[in-house]
């Protein structure tokens, strides 16, 4: 049993003393991380350092949503051998709060709002010295009462955890379990490639998911369930709306126990064709920075929670999302 108390420690510390932090962010993040810390987030933010992720972050985002409370879903952790090797501990869920003041050019409600979040913290000699946060912003604006993209495809919902509400992996886990489910992931990975396996997607997608499978989608996708309905509401309409696929990469990739998931930046690059997500097409090719988190059941995945960079995607094709519907000027 490989136990990785001691970076699920930290990370669990880090937390709870950002979530009580005011005006001291920064000096939060200078506790806990390295004086190298790289940190990833969507856009309009991207590459930051510690200081502009409290400045340009945490604080519009702590005075937007008052009385903000984490509400974890899923917590693990793992070693990765892709891109950036090493111990890296995940942590899934939603940041909830009233929304009292504007974010973002998203003009506030003064009600519950929720922004998914998913975050892959990489520790070393008992500091984070990168971190890959990913927030679903469309769902957000949805909340709001705008509507950054057509019609979606899927279900519109603020997602639940895991079916067997066992997400949390606190303490140490079974070594063969983690195993186990890495396999699955990378079984489906394989199968996935270049959409070139040659079977009949439902057929394809059975090798590796569960008949009752969840595929929990971005905002502006949505979720959907079972694999009939999967094959028919967004894996066939995204796979139809696209071309010139490049090879998938991953920064990180990892399980433990029931759970797993990976990152990429991007994850991969393809060139919209016309028609997904109801946007037309473009002959510019679109990077998909992608968190996917799993849970495994048997031998095969049964939930998966998406987060993609859909406003930096439509961004790469001259499409400011964010701008046009929150009608805030960006440059």
């Amino acid at each position: 049993m490989i136990d990785f108390h001691s970076e699920k420690a930290l990370v669990r510390a880090y937390y709870s003393d950002l979530d009580q932090a005011d005006a001291d962010i920064a000096n939060v993040l200078s506790t806990y991380v390295s004086g190298t810390y790289q940190w990833r987030g969507f856009h309009p933010f991207g590459e930051l350092d510690a200081a502009r992720v409290a400045a340009d972050f945490w604080g519009p985002l702590r005075r937007s949503l008052t009385s903000m409370q984490r509400r974890e879903d899923i917590f693990f952790a793992g070693q990765s051998d892709c891109d950036q090797p090493g111990t890296w501990v995940v942590s899934m869920g939603h940041l909830m709060g009233l929304f009292d003041e504007a974010w973002l050019g998203i003009q506030p409600t003064g009600k519950m709002a929720f922004l998914r979040y998913c975050e892959f913290h990489r520790v070393e000699d008992g500091r984070i010295t990168e971190t890959a946060m990913y927030f679903d912003i469309p769902h957000l604006m949805m909340q709001a009462g705008l509507q950054p993209f057509p019609p979606q495809t899927a279900a519109h919902l603020v997602q639940p955890g895991p079916r067997t509400h066992d997400g949390l992996l606190y303490e140490a886990q079974p070594e063969e379990e983690g195993t186990k489910t890495l396999a699955a992931i990378e079984a489906m990975i394989a199968d996935l490639g270049q959409w070139q396996l040659g079977l009949p997607l439902e057929e394809e997608l059975r090798r590796t998911w569960n008949e009752d499978m969840i595929w929990w989608g971005p905002a502006g996708i949505g979720a959907t369930y079972t694999i009939p309905r999967y094959a028919k509401q967004h894996s066939g309409p995204f796979r139809a709306g696209f071309a010139d696929r490049s090879k998938t990469k991953h920064i990180a990739r990892l399980a433990e126990g029931h759970y797993g998931g990976f990152f990429g930046w991007p994850n991969f690059t393809a060139r919209a064709t016309g028609g997904f997500m109801g946007m037309p097409g473009s002959d510019k090719l679109g990077e998909f920075r992608v968190i996917d988190i799993y849970r495994r059941e048997g031998d095969k995945l049964a939930e998966n929670w998406i987060f993609i960079d859909l406003l930096h995607f439509w961004n790469c094709l001259g499409v400011d999302i964010l701008a046009r519907t929150t009608e805030v000027p960006r440059t």
